[in-house]
């Protein structure tokens, strides 16, 4: 059965490998942030040789991850 050009776009964006510089426009946030996820790893990266990607999914995961954070603080003081 052949795929439609809807599921093969959606593979492709799945299997997806961003730079940290496109993490920081998808994000909105700067270059050290950045690398601090990574080294902390609240965003799991893979490398290549010399260069650092990090999967669509991962970046899915972090967003997941502040949006359950964010809702363990509702009501409390900031």
């Amino acid at each position: 059965m052949a795929t439609t050009t809807i599921e093969h776009d959606a593979l492709f964006e799945e299997l997806r490998l961003y730079t940290v510089r496109d993490v920081m426009v998808l994000t909105g946030l700067g270059k050290t942030a950045v690398f601090e996820l990574l080294r902390s790893g609240r965003l799991r990266s893979v490398r290549e040789g010399r260069a650092r990607r990090i999967p669509a999914a991962a970046i899915r995961e972090y967003m997941s991850l502040l949006t359950k954070e964010a809702e363990g603080n509702v009501g409390r003081a900031a």
